[in-house]
């Protein structure tokens, strides 16, 4: 992937911004500014530890993954508080920034890839977890939710 897929995804995300500005989509505007903003925190952040490349697609997928994982623990707080509003509006959001991410795999395609991945790296225990996990990660960035693989990781190697 590399600079080239980083540049892809980047320009895959200012070219919805556009269509979204044309459209007046304000809802998915505002998403994708988000988003956008977000990013070039990160691009900041990276500068000022000397990095002076963009960020890898990788870093991009793990960024969208978190901002789902932030959005999704706002819904279960909305919908707890009894704020149905604004649990559908961060619903919206997550559905904007599902589609910058790849396909997500399923629950059994995950576990096949977590019974793979401790063949593979020959984990034998819970000692092993931590190793797992970054295997996953780079084997299957933004396409599993790593705290749901997490807990599926534990019972495999327990």
């Amino acid at each position: 992937m590399g600079d080239k897929g980083s540049a892809m995804l980047r320009d895959r995300l200012n070219d919805a911004l556009k269509v979204a500005m044309k459209a007046r989509d304000k809802d998915k505007l505002a998403t994708l500014r988000l988003i956008l903003a977000a990013l070039k925190d990160r691009d900041l952040a990276a500068r000022a530890k000397g990095q002076t490349t963009p960020l890898a697609d990788e870093d991009i997928l793990a960024l969208l993954s978190k901002m789902i994982r932030q959005r999704r623990e706002s819904i279960k707080l909305y919908q707890e508080g009894g704020r149905a509003d604004l649990a559908e509006s961060e619903a919206a959001e997550i559905a904007v920034i599902e589609e910058f991410l790849p396909k997500q795999l399923s629950e059994a395609e995950t576990e096949a890839a977590i019974h793979e991945t401790i063949e593979r790296i020959g984990a034998e225990g819970v000692k092993d977890m931590g190793r797992t996990i970054a295997a996953l990660k780079e084997s299957y960035p933004g396409r599993m939710d790593f705290a749901k693989a997490s807990a599926l990781v534990r019972k495999a190697l327990c």
